[in-house]
């Protein structure tokens, strides 16, 4: 019955308490029994428990019985991570209701606000929980009026719980039975259900997580993706309470799983609409987005001769991950390997934990680039993904590199510390908002939302970890990709030995370019071991060098059987010595280890 669903997520910041509380509404419901229960029930890959965050969402059926009846509650624990957000936005909109946690301990913070925003756009009803109030560092007061601020409402209608013990968690359960609305749907017209989620099983193809919006998915019926046009079965249709459990069909309101016969997720993409071969609808459901990456990364096996195992492997991972995009890339110094697009840096770094893994590689990871969309003076438009591939500078008209919009939120104490870093990194603040909780007392408590466009080459590399050192831990930040702005742009390239190594070469905006190859070659002088030979470091724009430390050679002390007799001898020796190294730097060949090529993630 379509008045007892109530279709419903958990959105918070990460480390908020998402996973916990939905494992002790697992419990409360008696989906789970005891003995089976395990933290962070629904985080299924190892990656995530040992970070301790949602890295793909999970939906989860629960039934709950009260005295006016039994519901079937439908929760999605979603992601909290902004290289993630599509797939929260995607999620939200599968929903009726949202449950905003907030740590009592922390506050508000930017990806609190984030989604805060995604669940107003997608018209939520939002049920404001205050977690973590059995903690010592607590401050209900403070944090309840945060949130009464943030969502103006009433302090009665914020619930207090303690996720870990499960106190106040029954709670819960009734507000989203009360508050949340029944799903709306047309159970007579054309079938359309929402892909809020995909993945890829090695044994059974493409699985899909959908959201009947419209119709009825029966099994074993055909089905269409509007977006992709990928024809397919419906193999199995089910729910998860937490496993697998098949049904006969998903009815209208419903959140459930399609076992399809597809074989990659690129034919069934989040955000897609299913419909029936059949009668097929003739309108999908709005907002699909393509997912675009825009960090890329060259990836290399330690050895060449595993390179068909390390293509294999991102082969098998972009299968279940319709975001991963990739294509073979040569390096001189590297060999061969392949260059992988990403979500984020989160999203990068998950994909390089996961091939080390479970595909057992050892990689060579090159510094993390934007793409960057360039205008040729024959009016020819090229996107490149790597300084490498930039052509001549005389043919180029303008290069346009990517903008974001961010917000960071901090104590008002920090906020000229963080308004500095911003300005440091060639961004531009426009705004500074407060979620005015401050005590009489204390006039700088309370929180400041600093918003500000910056170019996301520059956020890339360790903004974040300045952001806390700056900020004492306090400060959080979530940013979206606003555009393409023409700038002053220029390729760095780093010289060893006098060689030009192209896997180190970056883009960077002509004023910065000076300070960033001087800290580059300052690094690679710690990284790279002394020769018997000396060793030029150089960065160069073009022709013309901007930069240059030296690696002094090994020497080894050739005078020490001469004693006594004419100082001519002595320097008989050390100029043989010195002939022999020139004759060794000619055809000397410097080994760059590892570390190299990722010194530009630890520059200062």
């Amino acid at each position: 019955m379509q008045s007892n669903i109530r279709n419903f997520c958990i959105i918070a910041h990460i480390d908020h308490g998402k996973s916990t509380l939905a494992d002790r509404l697992l419990e409360v419901t008696g989906t789970v029994q005891a003995r089976d229960m395990k933290a962070q029930m629904l985080d299924s890959m190892d990656l995530e428990r040992e970070k301790g965050i949602t890295i793909k969402l999970a939906p989860v059926r629960m039934n709950y019985k009260r005295d006016d009846g039994a519901y079937q509650l439908n929760l999605i624990d979603t992601p909290g991570h902004v290289d993630f957000s599509y797939e929260v936005s995607r999620s939200l909109e599968a929903c009726e209701g949202a449950i905003l946690v907030v740590d009592a301990s922390q506050g508000i913070q930017a990806q609190t606000l984030a989604n805060v925003y995604l669940a107003i756009a997608a018209d939520l009803t939002i049920i404001p929980v205050l977690n973590k109030i059995d903690l010592p560092a607590a401050d209900v007061e403070r944090v309840s009026g945060e949130v009464m601020s943030l969502l103006g409402c009433q302090r009665e209608d914020i619930l207090l719980i303690s996720a870990k013990t499960g106190m106040g968690v029954p709670a819960i359960l009734d507000a989203v039975v009360d508050n949340v609305p029944a799903p709306r749907g047309n159970t007579t017209a054309a079938t359309r259900a929402l892909i809020f989620d995909s993945y890829y099983d090695d044994y059974r193809g493409v699985i899909l997580y959908v959201r009947a919006v419209d119709g009825m998915i029966a099994k074993n019926s055909p089905i269409r993706m509007l977006a992709t046009g990928a024809d397919g079965i419906a193999l199995e249709v089910g729910a998860l309470s937490p496993r697998m459990t098949p049904f006969q069909a998903i009815q209208t309101g419903e959140i459930g799983y399609i076992v399809t016969n597809l074989k990659s997720t690129r034919e069934a993409r989040v955000g897609d609409t299913v419909t029936l071969t059949k009668a097929p609808a003739l309108q999908g459901l709005p907002g699909y987005q393509e997912v675009r990456p825009f960090v890329y990364a060259g990836f290399f096996p330690e050895s060449n001769e595993y390179y068909q195992e390390l293509k294999d492997a991102v082969e098998k991972l972009s299968l279940s991950d319709s975001a991963l995009q990739f294509a073979p890339e040569n390096s001189p110094v590297l060999g061969f390997g392949v260059r992988i697009g990403f979500l984020g840096l989160l999203h990068m770094d998950i994909v390089r934990e996961r091939l080390e893994r479970e595909y057992n590689l050892e990689l060579i990871v090159t510094n993390p680039s934007t793409d960057y969309q360039i205008s040729l003076l024959s009016g020819e438009e090229l996107a490149i993904q790597s300084a490498a591939e930039l052509p001549d500078v005389s043919m180029i008209k303008e290069i346009r590199e990517p903008w974001i919009q961010g917000e960071i939120v901090v104590p008002k104490a920090y906020v000229g510390s963080v308004v500095q870093l911003v300005v440091n990194r060639r961004g531009v603040q426009k705004d500074i908002s407060y979620v005015d909780a401050k005590t009489a007392a204390d006039d700088n408590s309370g929180l400041a939302v600093v918003s500000f466009d910056a170019p996301l080459a520059n956020v890339l590399t360790n903004f974040y970890d300045q952001l806390k050192s700056a900020t004492s831990g306090y400060g959080s930040f979530n940013y979206e990709l606003t555009g393409y702005r023409v700038e002053d742009l220029v390729r760095v390239d780093f010289y060893v030995a006098g060689n030009k190594v192209d896997a180190l070469s970056v883009m960077a905006h002509r004023t910065e370019a000076q300070s960033l190859g001087r800290v580059t070659v300052e690094k690679l002088k710690e990284v790279i071991p002394r020769q018997n030979f000396q060793v030029a470091l150089q960065a160069a724009i073009g022709g013309k060098f901007i930069a240059r430390e030296d690696l002094s050679a090994y020497r080894k002390d050739v005078t020490t059987g001469l004693y006594g007799g004419d100082v001519s001898r002595k320097k008989k020796v050390l100029a043989k010595q010195a002939k022999g190294k020139k004759r060794m730097k000619r055809f000397g060949k410097v080994d760059i280890p590892a570390e190299a090529f990722t010194v530009l993630l630890q520059r200062d």
